[in-house]
């Protein structure tokens, strides 16, 4: 043992080297050390970058919809501005989100800004109110899954969205339930009505989607809501662009009639 403690010594290195060895090794754990939020947009890369976004919107959502369901919750938008962050919570029931004096939106911000970490102040919440409840396909879901949660026949629940949703202007609709709904043996129904796209571009345009899952006691039921909006020109109730397959016929325009000069005329001239 004591030779093989002679052989390390000789081999060590000289004088001075230790403190070298140490300043290399600090050097390069300073630049291994954990980014900082204020240095996550100038070192983060392109592809980091939309992953984080993308799962900080998804976690963001999943929050406010289990703290928001009941009152109408109907998504989320982010808006970063260089000065804050602006999140926008779009509900039904606004009154309800943002509490007495604004007290429920402050508490929100206070968990939001821990979380994500955020420095102070610079993250807003906002609310804003869904004008038309019938063009939204999570406010649908939201209140089909508290129908059902009220013990609320799975049928009768289904077509008084479908009959809601037709009467506000759209059109089409879909209503999927699936799920043990009676008996022990799982099935699904559906229920439609109007006019109903499912596949190309048109869809990321018209096609207005949500997806919910009922806890009852039987088991867990399924519900998908399918919404097709109609075409607006201004773009406030639906899309402004029209859809491809399209025809507008046009009516002819009005032409002035020419009547046949008389012989008598063409005589005189």
């Amino acid at each position: 043992m004591c030779g093989v403690l002679a052989k390390s010594k000789s081999h060590s290195l000289p004088c001075g080297s230790h403190r070298n060895l140490g300043f290399i090794l600090s050097r390069r754990l300073c630049h291994r050390r954990t980014p900082r939020f204020s240095d996550m947009a100038q070192q983060i890369s392109k592809k980091r970058k939309f992953v984080a976004d993308g799962v900080f919107l998804a976690e963001l959502n999943e929050m406010l919809t289990r703290e928001l369901g009941e009152d109408g919750f109907a998504g989320v938008e982010i808006r970063v501005t260089p000065m804050r962050t602006e999140i926008i919570i779009r509900a039904t029931r606004t009154q309800n989100v943002l509490g007495e004096k604004g007290r429920r939106i402050r508490e929100l911000t206070s968990v939001v800004q821990k979380r994500f970490n955020f420095p102070d102040g610079s993250v807003e919440l906002y609310a804003e109110k869904v004008m038309n409840r019938g063009l939204c396909a999570v406010a649908q879901a939201e209140s089909l899954r508290y129908k059902l949660l009220g013990g609320l026949a799975v049928r009768r629940a289904c077509y008084g969205v479908l009959r809601f949703v037709m009467e506000s202007g759209v059109k089409g609709c879909e209503v999927i339930v699936s799920g043990k709904l009676r008996a022990q043996r799982a099935k699904s129904m559906k229920f439609k009505d109007g006019y109903m796209i499912s596949s190309g571009h048109p869809v990321n345009q018209y096609i207005d989607g949500a997806v919910r899952h009922v806890l009852l006691r039987q088991g867990v039921l399924g519900i998908k809501v399918k919404i097709m909006l109609d075409w607006d020109p201004k773009g406030k109730q639906g899309p402004s662009t029209p859809l491809p397959d399209l025809v507008t016929i046009h009516p002819p325009k009005d032409e002035d009639e020419f009547l046949r000069p008389l012989a008598a005329e063409i005589a005189v001239a």
